[in-house]
């Protein structure tokens, strides 16, 4: 379920959240693109998930069955995937598992529009993710996307993001240089993250995985938007403390950085400067 948007998150509330991780091993089921798969199956086994990509009609519905959290990734959307997706949402929505969406390159072209648009209409998702212009796109407004990346300026990006979670009723992650996490009662800015992420391919579907790990293991779908997004970026900023000599070493370092960052580290962080309520 959905709530305010927290704005006093602590070290100690974050260690939480990674515990409860730990704890409950959740599976997350993901049908997600062949270009980042593996990225994000690794980077849900280091933050202590289980992940398993089972994307065809059938197996789709039936491995639902098992999971703690789902992600719908919509950066390949051929026939036999899409109707995969609304097998698994059947048995999400009778199991009353959290759905995440990250619809990737919407705004891009019209059939990744029709495909999120259907989606929309027959998923009662927990948390869409999706940069600034895919999330300006869903919520109708003016976006600019180029293949699956964000281009233009999105001054307005957190009443979008607002408007988005009110028309679906689900939690939004606005993701950019800064992130953006709204419901219908309101938003807040994270301040978290390293520029060398922009530079890695599947950071954005990572931080997908990212959300769906931290709504399998939490009941609340906003706490486990912030935490998770939050954690992200932070990690992030730890990959850069590391020796690297461009993209890929630091992909490395934030695979390491991710797997690294316990509950015990979280507990010390000082974290009142990360999130700010957008009035």
């Amino acid at each position: 379920m959905c709530s305010s948007v927290p704005t006093a998150t602590t070290g100690s509330d974050l260690a939480d959240s990674l515990e409860a991780i730990a704890d409950a091993s959740p599976l997350v089921h993901h049908l997600t693109n062949e270009v980042t798969m593996n990225d994000v199956a690794n980077l849900t086994l280091h933050w202590d998930a289980l992940p398993v990509m089972a994307d065809s009609p059938g197996d789709a519905g039936e491995m639902a069955n098992g999971a703690s959290a789902i992600l719908f990734n919509t950066g390949q959307v051929p026939d036999g995937k899409v109707e995969a997706m609304h097998e698994a949402a059947e048995t999400a929505a009778e199991r009353e598992i959290p759905v995440v969406l990250d619809p990737v390159g919407v705004g891009a072209t019209p059939t990744r529009e029709a495909v999120a648009e259907a989606l929309l209409e027959d998923v009662d998702f927990s948390v869409i993710k999706g940069n600034y212009g895919e999330i300006s796109a869903l919520a109708g407004v003016e976006a600019e996307v180029k293949g699956v990346e964000a281009v233009g300026e999105y001054e307005e990006i957190e009443t979008a993001a607002q408007s988005l979670a009110e028309s679906s009723g689900a939690t939004v992650v606005a993701s950019g240089i800064e992130d953006v996490v709204a419901t219908g009662d309101g938003a807040v800015r994270i301040t978290a993250g390293h520029e060398m992420l922009s530079d890695v391919v599947g950071t954005g579907c990572m931080l997908g995985g990212t959300i769906a790990a931290f709504c399998g293991a939490l009941e609340d779908a906003t706490t486990a938007a912030v935490h998770g997004t939050l954690a992200f970026g932070l990690a992030g900023e730890r990959a850069a403390e590391l020796a690297y000599n461009g993209p890929a070493s630091y992909r490395t370092n934030f695979h390491d950085a991710v797997a690294g960052f316990g509950p015990d580290e979280a507990a010390t962080l000082e974290l009142s400067d990360r999130i700010e309520r957008i009035e």
